[in-house]
This record gives structure tokens, sequence and C-alpha cells, in this order.
């Protein structure tokens, strides 16, 4: 953002000296246009005009209206250069700020150089897909990723194309979640609450407000019809709000007050925003999210989080770049699988290069990998081992006790 920032900087002068020359040029122009036309005049009338005060040269008059061959006088002379070189200087004044704008737009693609790099080799990993373990790896998660896109047919084309055993790619219930996100996006919603019935018991227990999120939408679906669409608004306030009435009875209060607007429409009284966009976009906001958490998979795609931490990790390595090549240095990795330095990533997704064992203060590695406890801490393999007392292990850090066998392998 800070490259974008730097180059539409220089941009903005560009547009700020095109528009300021633009004016003058105009002004100039007809300036030059006004004093030529003056000059016609004067000849036309016997008169030349030179200045603040006007020569009355109506003698040389019948010779301007005389023959081709007439020659001017010395005075029509130094009049005629007197007016050539007015137009002369503010045409020179024209190119010379044309000169200067060419100045300005090339200062545009300096900063484009300088903000942009389109060299990544220093910043990436040659030997990174020369394994064919790692391009495997890749076409999964890639195949994971369309599937959780709704790609489905892509997916199945990937998966033939690069030989990827079906049964190793299994699409993963968010394919189904991203269709009910889109059909709520549509206005649509069916599937939604379709879903939200079924898994209704797990998203009380998890005090969610989706389900009643989304039959207030459905309410509110009904009143656009219009007054003669009352009784049946008020029959599925009765049939659907009863649950809600103890965590939502001011909402519901306020779908109730909606009614009194109805022959005049929703849309022109004070409960109009409960039939605003905002109102769909966060609702189906709020059902990815909880539906996730429900179903114990992740929100965001990993395979978009890789590349939006590689975007954000992207600049401080081409800045490592910059500083090692003036140091003449060949080269920032030092063959070890961890970045050169740390990256500060979102809160939400926090990342680390290499892990090290709170427990035995070692770092993690193939052979002794990070392992994740049921509880969410994370410890290194043989930190598990030795913690563990036959099928029972303690956390360290919390007093949940969990199965050994439970604990999952993470990457970092």
């Amino acid at each position: 953002m800070e490259s974008c920032a730097a180059v539409e900087k220089e941009v903005e002068k560009v547009i700020n000296k095109f528009s300021a020359i633009n004016d003058h040029s105009q002004r100039i122009i007809g300036d030059v246009i006004s004093f030529i036309e003056k000059l016609r005049s004067s000849i036309a009338e016997g008169k030349w005009t030179t200045g603040p005060t006007d020569r009355d040269f109506s003698r040389f008059f019948p010779l301007l209206t005389g023959t081709p061959d007439d020659k001017l006088t010395p005075g029509q002379v130094e009049v005629l250069n007197d007016a050539l070189s007015k137009v002369k200087d503010k045409l020179h004044r024209l190119t010379t700020e044309h000169r200067d704008l060419h100045g300005t737009v090339s200062k545009v693609g300096k900063a484009i150089d300088r903000n942009f790099v389109a060299d990544f080799t220093a910043t990436s990993r040659t030997d990174a897909f020369q394994s064919e373990r790692n391009v495997v790896l890749l076409n999964k998660i890639m195949a994971q990723h369309f599937y959780r896109q709704g790609m489905d047919d892509v997916a199945d084309t990937l998966i033939k194309e690069s030989g990827l055993p079906a049964e190793d790619i299994v699409p993963e219930p968010y394919a189904e979640l991203h269709r009910i996100w889109e059909a709520i996006h549509n206005g649509d919603l069916s599937p939604a609450l379709e879903w939200a019935t079924r898994y209704s018991e797990e998203l009380d227990a998890r005090n969610s407000s989706l389900e009643f999120k989304l039959h207030r939408l459905a309410f509110m679906q009904i009143l656009n019809g219009g007054v003669h669409v009352q009784t049946e608004a008020i029959t599925y306030a009765r049939t659907h709000f009863a649950k809600f009435v103890r965590r939502f009875e001011k909402d519901i209060q306020i779908l109730m007050g909606t009614l009194i607007y109805l022959p005049i429409g929703i849309h022109n009284s004070p409960y109009k925003y409960l039939t605003a966009p905002e109102m769909w976009i966060e609702t189906a906001d709020v059902f990815l999210k909880d539906a996730c958490q429900l179903l114990g998979i992740n929100k965001d795609s990993p395979l978009s989080v890789i590349v939006n931490a590689g975007c954000t990790a992207l600049p401080a390595l081409l800045n490592l770049k910059q500083v090692m090549m003036s140091r003449q240095v060949t080269g920032i990795w030092n063959g070890r699988d961890e970045l050169p330095i740390e990256i500060d990533l979102e809160p939400e997704n926090r990342f680390h290069s290499i892990f090290a064992c709170p427990i035995l203060r070692q770092q993690s590695s193939e052979d002794n990998p990070p392992m994740k406890l049921l509880c969410g801490h994370v410890i290194s393999r043989d930190a598990l081992n030795k913690l563990s007392n036959g099928p029972i292990l303690k956390c360290p850090y919390c007093p949940m006790e969990q199965s050994p066998s439970d604990a999952k392998l993470i990457y970092f």
C-alpha cells in the first residue's frame, strides 16, 4: 500500500500540473487569438494597434487595399514585427510549461520502478517445487480451494489433469456453505434456513444469533409484499419468533412495529434500515463464521491465507533484497526452511517462520515437528512423547487431559 500511495502521489502531481497548464494555455491562446483579430480589424480599418495607444495608419490603407505587388512601409513592418514578437513570447511560455510537464510525467515512471520490483527471484525458493511431493501438495491445496469456492467442475478437471487420486481430495462441507452464502447474497434464504434448522440445537448452545437473523430477513421479505401480506407476516412471526423472545425481545418488538407502516411501505418508514443490503451482507458473514466454527473448519481457504501472507511479507523481503545487493551479498536465504526476517501479519492469522518448543526450548524440525493439542496449545513431538503417561496426556499449560493420539501435526 505504501508503494501504491507513493506512485499515486506522483500521479496527482501530474494531474494537478496538467490542469493548471491547460487553464493557462487556454487563456494564452485566447489572448493571442484576440490580439490577432484586433490586428486584423485595424488593418481593415486602416489602423494598427501596437499597444495601449492606437496609431493611425490610414495613410497606408490605399497600399493595403492595392495590388499584391504593393510593399509594406517601415512603419507597417514595425507594427507587424511587434505583433509577431508578442505572439512568439506567449508560445514560448507554452512550450516551456509543456516541457516541464514531461519532466513531471517521467517522475511517475521512476516512482513505479522504485516502488514496484518486477524481479522476485531473490525472494523465492527455486527448489520449492522440484520434488514431486511438493507439486502434489500444491495441486491438492488448489483443488481443495476450488471445492471450497463451489467450483467443483474446475476442481474435478484439475484432479484429472494432474493425476491426483480422487479419493485423497474430499470436498469439505465448506462447498455447501459457500453455495448457501451465495444464496443469501442473492436474496434466497431457503438453503440457509434449512441449514440453520438442521443445526438449531448446536447454534443455541453456542449462543449464536444466526437463526434469528435469518428469520428476521425472511419476515422483512414478506412485509415487502405490502398490506395484503400482513396476515402472512403475523403468522410467520408467531411460528418462528417464539423461541427467540427471551434473547431478542427488543428486536422482535421493533419487527412488530414495522406492521404499522405497511400502508405507506416499509421503505418510507423509520424501519427501512431492516431491508437495507447491509443487513443481508451482515447475515451472510455471520452464517459463514458460525457455520465454520460449528463444523470445525477454517473460514478462509488455506490457499488464500498463504497468498495473503506472502503478499504481506513480500515488501519486507524486497527491502531486504535491496540492502543485501547494496552490500554485495549474493543471496538472502540461509538454506534453512525459515524466513530470514520476522513478518508481522494480521492478528487473527498469526504465523511464525520457525517454532521453538516452550517445553524443551528446541526449534522444531522435520524429525521433531510441532504438535497441536486438543486444548489449542502447541508443543514439539519430543515433548509430547516425554509428557505422555500411557494413554493420558495432561497439557503443561492447562488442566485439560487428553489422549496423545489426538494431537495434530501443524506446519509453520
